[in-house]
Protein backbone atom coordinates (compact mmCIF):
# COMPACT_ATOMS: atom_id res chain seq x y z
CA UNK A 1 0.00 0.00 0.00
CA UNK A 2 1.12 3.33 -0.71
CA UNK A 3 1.78 5.49 2.03
CA UNK A 4 1.43 8.77 -0.01
CA UNK A 5 -1.96 8.89 1.97
CA UNK A 6 -0.74 10.66 5.14
CA UNK A 7 -1.27 9.96 8.85
CA UNK A 8 -2.20 13.63 8.94
CA UNK A 9 -5.16 12.81 5.85
CA UNK A 10 -6.22 9.60 7.67
CA UNK A 11 -6.50 11.37 11.15
CA UNK A 12 -8.71 14.23 9.27
CA UNK A 13 -11.09 11.28 8.02
CA UNK A 14 -11.41 10.05 11.12
CA UNK A 15 -14.51 7.67 12.25
CA UNK A 16 -14.28 3.83 11.13
CA UNK A 17 -12.97 2.32 8.08
CA UNK A 18 -11.64 5.21 5.40
CA UNK A 19 -13.13 2.43 2.33
CA UNK A 20 -12.55 -0.76 4.74
CA UNK A 21 -9.02 0.43 5.02
CA UNK A 22 -7.18 -0.93 7.87
CA UNK A 23 -6.46 2.37 9.46
CA UNK A 24 -4.13 0.89 12.55
CA UNK A 25 -2.06 -1.03 10.38
CA UNK A 26 -1.41 1.91 8.07
CA UNK A 27 -0.47 4.46 10.89
CA UNK A 28 2.20 1.79 12.05
CA UNK A 29 3.35 1.35 8.72
CA UNK A 30 3.72 5.19 8.60
CA UNK A 31 5.29 5.73 11.64
CA UNK A 32 7.80 2.94 10.94
CA UNK A 33 8.95 4.21 7.70
CA UNK A 34 12.25 5.39 7.98
CA UNK A 35 13.77 8.83 5.46
CA UNK A 36 17.08 8.47 4.48
CA UNK A 37 18.91 11.40 6.01
CA UNK A 38 20.71 13.95 3.38
CA UNK A 39 21.89 15.97 6.06
CA UNK A 40 23.92 15.91 9.03
CA UNK A 41 23.72 19.11 10.29
CA UNK A 42 21.83 22.72 9.77
CA UNK A 43 23.15 25.86 9.87
CA UNK A 44 20.59 28.32 9.96
CA UNK A 45 21.19 32.09 9.37
CA UNK A 46 18.70 34.23 10.64
CA UNK A 47 18.39 37.44 9.36
CA UNK A 48 16.49 39.75 11.62
CA UNK A 49 14.47 42.45 10.20
CA UNK A 50 13.55 41.24 6.89
CA UNK A 51 15.72 41.51 3.74
CA UNK A 52 14.77 42.79 0.94
CA UNK A 53 13.93 39.68 -1.94
CA UNK A 54 13.33 41.97 -4.59
CA UNK A 55 16.54 43.48 -4.73
CA UNK A 56 18.95 40.36 -3.94
CA UNK A 57 17.22 37.14 -5.23
CA UNK A 58 13.90 37.82 -7.37
CA UNK A 59 14.91 41.01 -8.76
CA UNK A 60 12.56 41.89 -11.89
CA UNK A 61 14.32 44.08 -14.24
CA UNK A 62 11.38 45.09 -16.24
CA UNK A 63 9.05 46.04 -13.82
CA UNK A 64 8.11 49.92 -13.24
CA UNK A 65 10.97 51.78 -11.50
CA UNK A 66 9.16 51.99 -8.57
CA UNK A 67 9.48 48.47 -8.16
CA UNK A 68 12.30 47.23 -9.32
CA UNK A 69 14.50 50.26 -7.32
CA UNK A 70 17.90 51.99 -8.43
CA UNK A 71 20.09 49.21 -7.92
CA UNK A 72 21.64 47.50 -10.91
CA UNK A 73 21.28 43.66 -11.96
CA UNK A 74 24.67 41.67 -12.26
CA UNK A 75 24.00 37.72 -13.76
CA UNK A 76 25.02 34.81 -11.24
CA UNK A 77 26.48 31.28 -11.43
CA UNK A 78 22.97 30.28 -11.40
CA UNK A 79 21.43 30.64 -13.92
CA UNK A 80 17.84 32.19 -14.80
CA UNK A 81 18.79 34.12 -11.36
CA UNK A 82 20.14 37.53 -11.34
CA UNK A 83 21.41 39.16 -8.10
CA UNK A 84 22.21 43.02 -6.93
CA UNK A 85 25.50 44.70 -8.22
CA UNK A 86 26.21 44.95 -4.30
CA UNK A 87 26.74 41.12 -4.74
CA UNK A 88 29.49 39.99 -6.67
CA UNK A 89 30.88 37.29 -4.68
CA UNK A 90 27.84 35.95 -3.60
CA UNK A 91 26.50 35.70 -7.27
CA UNK A 92 29.78 33.59 -8.22
CA UNK A 93 28.44 31.26 -5.68
CA UNK A 94 24.95 30.80 -6.39
CA UNK A 95 25.42 27.66 -8.71
CA UNK A 96 25.60 25.39 -4.73
CA UNK A 97 22.08 27.14 -3.91
CA UNK A 98 18.56 26.25 -4.61
CA UNK A 99 16.40 29.64 -4.13
CA UNK A 100 12.48 29.39 -3.31
CA UNK A 101 10.76 32.66 -4.33
CA UNK A 102 7.56 31.99 -3.04
CA UNK A 103 7.64 31.59 0.84
CA UNK A 104 4.33 33.68 2.04
CA UNK A 105 2.53 34.09 4.83
CA UNK A 106 0.34 36.70 6.47
CA UNK A 107 2.29 37.83 9.85
CA UNK A 108 3.81 41.71 8.81
CA UNK A 109 4.48 42.24 12.72
CA UNK A 110 8.19 41.19 13.32
CA UNK A 111 7.80 39.15 16.48
CA UNK A 112 4.72 36.99 14.96
CA UNK A 113 6.52 36.45 11.38
CA UNK A 114 9.94 36.00 13.48
CA UNK A 115 8.10 32.84 15.70
CA UNK A 116 6.77 31.70 12.19
CA UNK A 117 9.97 31.26 10.78
CA UNK A 118 11.95 30.11 13.88
CA UNK A 119 9.58 27.32 14.07
CA UNK A 120 7.48 26.55 11.25
CA UNK A 121 4.19 27.27 13.28
CA UNK A 122 1.94 29.94 12.56
CA UNK A 123 1.17 32.05 15.68
CA UNK A 124 -2.50 32.70 16.98
CA UNK A 125 -2.27 36.08 15.79
CA UNK A 126 -0.62 38.53 13.45
CA UNK A 127 0.57 40.90 17.24
CA UNK A 128 3.16 43.22 17.09
CA UNK A 129 4.32 42.32 20.78
CA UNK A 130 3.75 38.86 20.32
CA UNK A 131 5.18 37.06 23.76
CA UNK A 132 7.02 33.99 24.71
CA UNK A 133 4.86 31.04 26.05
CA UNK A 134 4.59 27.63 26.82
CA UNK A 135 1.49 27.70 24.59
CA UNK A 136 4.18 28.53 21.36
CA UNK A 137 5.59 26.00 19.46
CA UNK A 138 9.93 25.33 20.23
CA UNK A 139 12.50 26.23 17.82
CA UNK A 140 14.00 24.24 14.98
CA UNK A 141 17.21 22.64 17.18
CA UNK A 142 14.42 21.44 19.80
CA UNK A 143 12.71 19.31 18.15
CA UNK A 144 16.07 18.13 16.21
CA UNK A 145 16.83 17.31 19.85
CA UNK A 146 13.54 15.88 21.30
CA UNK A 147 13.59 13.55 18.01
CA UNK A 148 16.94 12.82 16.59
CA UNK A 149 19.49 14.20 19.38
CA UNK A 150 23.49 14.11 19.03
CA UNK A 151 24.81 10.99 20.53
CA UNK A 152 28.77 12.20 20.07
CA UNK A 153 29.17 14.09 23.61
CA UNK A 154 28.22 17.64 21.40
CA UNK A 155 25.77 19.59 22.11
CA UNK A 156 22.60 19.01 19.29
CA UNK A 157 21.67 22.39 19.10
CA UNK A 158 23.37 25.62 19.54
CA UNK A 159 22.33 29.28 19.42
CA UNK A 160 23.87 32.49 19.43
CA UNK A 161 25.22 35.75 19.55
CA UNK A 162 21.90 37.20 20.51
CA UNK A 163 18.33 36.23 22.38
CA UNK A 164 16.00 38.63 19.51
CA UNK A 165 13.21 40.59 20.36
CA UNK A 166 11.13 43.52 19.16
CA UNK A 167 10.16 45.04 22.35
CA UNK A 168 9.07 41.77 24.02
CA UNK A 169 11.39 38.65 23.43
CA UNK A 170 10.11 36.91 20.19
CA UNK A 171 9.01 33.33 20.87
CA UNK A 172 10.60 30.36 18.94
CA UNK A 173 14.35 30.85 20.45
CA UNK A 174 14.34 27.67 22.69
CA UNK A 175 12.29 24.56 23.63
CA UNK A 176 8.97 26.09 25.11
CA UNK A 177 6.50 23.45 26.28
CA UNK A 178 9.41 20.56 25.27
CA UNK A 179 10.92 21.19 28.74
CA UNK A 180 14.97 22.91 29.46
CA UNK A 181 16.33 19.94 28.41
CA UNK A 182 15.75 20.56 24.88
CA UNK A 183 16.81 24.66 25.13
CA UNK A 184 20.04 24.70 23.18
CA UNK A 185 23.02 25.85 24.05
CA UNK A 186 22.71 29.61 24.22
CA UNK A 187 25.38 32.56 24.59
CA UNK A 188 25.53 36.12 24.15
CA UNK A 189 28.85 36.56 24.27
CA UNK A 190 30.79 38.08 21.31
CA UNK A 191 33.10 35.81 19.07
CA UNK A 192 34.54 38.67 17.65
CA UNK A 193 35.88 39.30 21.18
CA UNK A 194 39.75 38.96 21.63
CA UNK A 195 39.22 36.92 24.76
CA UNK A 196 35.95 34.68 22.97
CA UNK A 197 35.30 32.01 25.62
CA UNK A 198 32.18 30.57 26.83
CA UNK A 199 31.49 30.84 30.77
CA UNK A 200 29.26 28.49 30.61
CA UNK A 201 32.87 25.74 29.53
CA UNK A 202 34.65 26.82 32.47
CA UNK A 203 34.49 26.20 36.17
CA UNK A 204 34.45 29.36 38.38
CA UNK A 205 37.62 29.62 40.63
CA UNK A 206 38.05 27.61 43.25
CA UNK A 207 35.33 25.27 42.25
CA UNK A 208 36.35 21.66 41.69
CA UNK A 209 35.26 19.35 39.55
CA UNK A 210 34.69 17.03 43.06
CA UNK A 211 32.72 19.59 44.17
CA UNK A 212 31.07 20.46 41.22
CA UNK A 213 29.83 17.04 40.92
CA UNK A 214 28.80 16.83 45.00
CA UNK A 215 26.75 19.88 44.12
CA UNK A 216 25.01 17.99 41.63
CA UNK A 217 23.94 15.07 43.95
CA UNK A 218 22.90 17.60 46.50
CA UNK A 219 20.87 19.25 44.03
CA UNK A 220 19.50 15.84 42.36
CA UNK A 221 17.82 15.05 46.08
CA UNK A 222 16.33 18.48 46.56
CA UNK A 223 14.65 18.49 43.19
CA UNK A 224 13.53 14.58 43.99
CA UNK A 225 11.94 16.03 47.45
CA UNK A 226 10.62 19.07 45.72
CA UNK A 227 9.25 16.80 42.84
CA UNK A 228 9.43 20.00 40.52
CA UNK A 229 10.20 18.25 37.62
CA UNK A 230 6.50 16.24 37.87
CA UNK A 231 4.52 19.59 39.04
CA UNK A 232 6.03 22.35 36.70
CA UNK A 233 5.91 22.46 32.74
CA UNK A 234 8.91 25.84 32.65
CA UNK A 235 10.96 23.67 35.04
CA UNK A 236 10.83 20.13 33.18
CA UNK A 237 14.13 19.10 31.95
CA UNK A 238 16.16 21.56 34.80
CA UNK A 239 17.59 17.55 35.51
CA UNK A 240 18.60 16.43 31.88
CA UNK A 241 19.85 20.51 31.55
CA UNK A 242 21.90 20.69 34.24
CA UNK A 243 23.82 17.26 33.72
CA UNK A 244 24.02 17.96 30.02
CA UNK A 245 26.08 21.22 31.08
CA UNK A 246 28.54 19.06 33.59
CA UNK A 247 29.21 16.38 30.81
CA UNK A 248 30.57 19.66 28.61
CA UNK A 249 32.38 21.42 31.53
CA UNK A 250 34.36 18.08 31.37
CA UNK A 251 34.64 17.71 27.56
CA UNK A 252 37.80 18.53 25.62
CA UNK A 253 35.71 18.08 22.46
CA UNK A 254 33.57 20.47 23.35
CA UNK A 255 36.26 23.15 24.58
CA UNK A 256 37.98 22.42 21.19
CA UNK A 257 35.04 22.90 18.85
CA UNK A 258 34.35 26.56 20.65
CA UNK A 259 38.25 27.24 20.63
CA UNK A 260 38.16 30.36 17.35
CA UNK A 261 41.70 30.87 18.71
CA UNK A 262 42.58 27.72 17.07
CA UNK A 263 41.97 28.92 13.13
CA UNK A 264 44.19 30.96 11.06
CA UNK A 265 44.61 34.26 11.49
CA UNK A 266 43.36 34.28 7.82
CA UNK A 267 40.77 32.61 8.18
CA UNK A 268 39.18 34.69 10.61
CA UNK A 269 40.49 37.45 8.21
CA UNK A 270 38.41 35.79 5.39
CA UNK A 271 34.95 35.61 7.06
CA UNK A 272 34.81 38.82 8.62
CA UNK A 273 36.00 40.56 12.04
CA UNK A 274 32.59 41.31 13.12
CA UNK A 275 30.25 39.40 15.61
CA UNK A 276 28.43 37.84 12.54
CA UNK A 277 31.13 37.05 10.53
CA UNK A 278 33.20 34.70 13.41
CA UNK A 279 29.60 33.63 14.44
CA UNK A 280 29.42 32.04 11.05
CA UNK A 281 32.68 30.26 11.27
CA UNK A 282 32.39 29.15 14.83
CA UNK A 283 28.57 27.60 13.01
CA UNK A 284 31.13 25.34 10.75
CA UNK A 285 33.21 24.53 13.61
CA UNK A 286 30.10 23.70 15.36
CA UNK A 287 28.96 21.17 12.38
CA UNK A 288 32.63 19.93 11.81
CA UNK A 289 32.94 18.77 15.27
CA UNK A 290 29.06 17.37 15.14
CA UNK A 291 26.17 19.61 16.14
CA UNK A 292 23.13 18.94 14.44
CA UNK A 293 21.99 22.44 14.22
CA UNK A 294 23.46 25.67 14.73
CA UNK A 295 21.25 29.13 14.77
CA UNK A 296 23.35 32.15 14.15
CA UNK A 297 21.22 35.41 14.53
CA UNK A 298 22.02 38.39 12.60
CA UNK A 299 21.35 40.77 14.99
CA UNK A 300 19.98 41.35 17.76
CA UNK A 301 17.85 44.17 16.86
CA UNK A 302 15.81 44.74 13.82
CA UNK A 303 17.63 47.48 12.47
CA UNK A 304 16.33 50.74 11.63
CA UNK A 305 19.14 54.09 10.53
CA UNK A 306 22.16 52.67 11.40
CA UNK A 307 25.31 51.92 9.11
CA UNK A 308 27.14 50.07 11.38
CA UNK A 309 24.66 47.71 12.84
CA UNK A 310 21.04 46.07 13.40
CA UNK A 311 19.35 44.06 11.50
CA UNK A 312 17.66 44.33 7.78
CA UNK A 313 14.51 46.76 9.01
CA UNK A 314 15.33 49.45 6.37
CA UNK A 315 11.95 51.71 6.30
CA UNK A 316 13.77 55.18 5.86
CA UNK A 317 12.16 58.03 8.40
CA UNK A 318 13.85 61.09 9.88
CA UNK A 319 15.32 61.69 6.73
CA UNK A 320 17.19 58.38 6.14
CA UNK A 321 17.26 55.84 3.19
CA UNK A 322 17.31 52.23 2.96
CA UNK A 323 19.66 51.94 0.34
CA UNK A 324 22.67 54.16 1.50
CA UNK A 325 21.95 51.67 4.92
CA UNK A 326 22.14 48.35 3.02
CA UNK A 327 25.09 49.10 0.62
CA UNK A 328 27.24 50.41 3.55
CA UNK A 329 26.54 47.79 6.09
CA UNK A 330 24.03 44.35 5.38
CA UNK A 331 25.62 43.87 1.44
CA UNK A 332 28.99 44.19 2.57
CA UNK A 333 28.67 41.54 5.73
CA UNK A 334 26.62 39.20 3.18
CA UNK A 335 29.52 39.69 0.90
CA UNK A 336 32.30 38.51 3.46
CA UNK A 337 30.09 35.74 5.13
CA UNK A 338 27.90 34.25 2.76
CA UNK A 339 30.27 33.03 0.11
CA UNK A 340 32.93 32.64 2.86
CA UNK A 341 30.75 29.88 4.93
CA UNK A 342 29.84 27.65 1.34
CA UNK A 343 33.64 27.80 0.21
CA UNK A 344 34.44 26.96 3.41
CA UNK A 345 31.96 24.19 3.98
CA UNK A 346 32.86 23.08 0.32
CA UNK A 347 36.93 22.94 0.36
CA UNK A 348 36.59 21.31 4.01
CA UNK A 349 34.27 18.17 2.45
CA UNK A 350 31.36 19.90 4.67
CA UNK A 351 28.87 20.92 2.59
CA UNK A 352 27.02 17.95 0.58
CA UNK A 353 25.68 16.69 4.50
CA UNK A 354 25.79 20.45 5.80
CA UNK A 355 22.35 22.59 5.64
CA UNK A 356 22.75 25.93 4.84
CA UNK A 357 19.48 28.24 5.54
CA UNK A 358 19.19 32.17 5.02
CA UNK A 359 16.18 33.48 5.35
CA UNK A 360 14.10 36.22 7.68
CA UNK A 361 10.71 36.80 8.76
CA UNK A 362 9.51 38.45 5.32
CA UNK A 363 10.95 40.28 2.52
CA UNK A 364 10.24 43.94 2.09
CA UNK A 365 7.36 46.07 -0.04
CA UNK A 366 8.15 45.27 -3.97
CA UNK A 367 6.97 49.15 -4.55
CA UNK A 368 9.39 51.44 -2.73
CA UNK A 369 7.78 53.74 -0.23
CA UNK A 370 7.73 57.39 -0.01
CA UNK A 371 11.22 57.61 2.24
CA UNK A 372 12.69 55.53 -1.10
CA UNK A 373 13.07 52.19 1.47
CA UNK A 374 10.81 49.53 1.92
CA UNK A 375 7.99 48.28 4.26
CA UNK A 376 7.29 44.54 5.81
CA UNK A 377 6.36 42.17 3.17
CA UNK A 378 5.21 38.62 3.71
CA UNK A 379 3.27 37.80 0.99
CA UNK A 380 5.81 36.55 -0.86
CA UNK A 381 9.66 36.35 -0.55
CA UNK A 382 12.75 34.44 -0.80
CA UNK A 383 14.72 31.83 1.30
CA UNK A 384 18.18 30.71 0.07
CA UNK A 385 19.44 26.71 0.95
CA UNK A 386 22.69 25.13 -0.44
CA UNK A 387 23.89 21.58 0.57
CA UNK A 388 21.98 19.44 2.84
CA UNK A 389 20.72 17.69 -0.27
CA UNK A 390 18.94 19.95 -1.55
CA UNK A 391 19.24 20.47 -5.67
CA UNK A 392 22.59 22.96 -6.82
CA UNK A 393 21.28 25.15 -8.83
CA UNK A 394 17.87 25.08 -9.09
CA UNK A 395 15.23 28.15 -8.59
CA UNK A 396 11.49 26.70 -7.09
CA UNK A 397 8.57 28.33 -7.28
CA UNK A 398 7.58 32.12 -9.41
CA UNK A 399 6.38 35.38 -8.12
CA UNK A 400 4.18 37.77 -10.41
CA UNK A 401 5.94 40.08 -12.71
CA UNK A 402 6.08 42.76 -9.48
CA UNK A 403 7.72 40.16 -7.00
CA UNK A 404 4.50 40.46 -4.72
CA UNK A 405 2.57 36.99 -4.60
CA UNK A 406 3.57 33.47 -5.52
CA UNK A 407 2.19 32.39 -9.13
CA UNK A 408 3.58 29.19 -8.95
CA UNK A 409 4.09 26.77 -6.24
CA UNK A 410 3.57 29.19 -3.11
CA UNK A 411 5.91 27.65 -0.12
CA UNK A 412 4.36 28.49 3.54
CA UNK A 413 6.88 27.92 6.47
CA UNK A 414 5.43 24.82 7.88
CA UNK A 415 6.15 23.26 4.24
CA UNK A 416 10.02 24.78 4.85
CA UNK A 417 9.95 23.54 8.41
CA UNK A 418 8.94 19.91 6.98
CA UNK A 419 11.89 20.21 4.22
CA UNK A 420 14.38 21.23 7.10
CA UNK A 421 13.58 17.75 8.97
CA UNK A 422 13.17 15.43 5.85
CA UNK A 423 16.45 16.56 5.15
CA UNK A 424 18.04 15.31 8.55
CA UNK A 425 15.16 12.18 8.14
CA UNK A 426 13.19 13.42 10.48
CA UNK A 427 9.46 12.57 9.85
CA UNK A 428 7.25 15.53 9.34
CA UNK A 429 4.51 13.74 10.22
CA UNK A 430 5.92 12.81 13.76
CA UNK A 431 4.25 14.37 16.90
CA UNK A 432 5.36 16.47 19.99
CA UNK A 433 3.37 16.41 23.11
CA UNK A 434 2.43 20.06 24.40
CA UNK A 435 2.39 21.20 28.22
CA UNK A 436 -1.52 19.36 28.14
CA UNK A 437 -0.24 16.11 26.45
CA UNK A 438 -1.78 16.76 23.09
CA UNK A 439 -0.16 15.81 19.95
CA UNK A 440 0.69 18.13 17.63
CA UNK A 441 2.51 17.39 14.37
CA UNK A 442 6.00 19.50 13.77
CA UNK A 443 5.54 20.66 10.18
CA UNK A 444 4.00 20.86 7.35
CA UNK A 445 4.16 19.29 3.72
CA UNK A 446 8.38 19.20 2.40
CA UNK A 447 9.11 20.45 -0.62
CA UNK A 448 10.47 17.17 -2.25
CA UNK A 449 11.09 19.34 -5.80
CA UNK A 450 13.93 21.04 -3.97
CA UNK A 451 15.71 18.03 -2.60
CA UNK A 452 18.71 16.65 -4.95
Amino acid sequence: MSLDLSRRQVLRVGGAGLLGMNLPGLLRAESTASIKPRAKSVIFLFQWGGPSHIDMFDRKPNAPEEYRGPLKGISTSLPGLETCEHLPETAKRMHHCTVIRTLTHKMKNHNSAGYYALSGHEPPSDDQRLRDSLDLFPAYGSIVDKLAPSRNGLPTFVAYPHVIRDGSITPGQHASFLGKAHDPLLFTDDPNSPNFKLPELSLPDGLSLDRLHRRRAMQKLVDQQAKLLETSAEVRGFDEYYDRAINMLTSDRVRKAFDLSAEPPEVRDRYGRSTYGQGCLLARRLVEAGTKFVTVYFSNTIGGRSTTEGGWDTHGFDGTRMYPIVEKYHFPRMEETFPTLLDDLSERGLLDDTLVVWMGEFGRTPKINANASRDHWPNCYSVVLAGGGVKRGFIYGKSDDKGQYPDEHPVKPEDLAATIYYLLGIDPNSEVRDKNNRPLFIGGKPVLEVIA
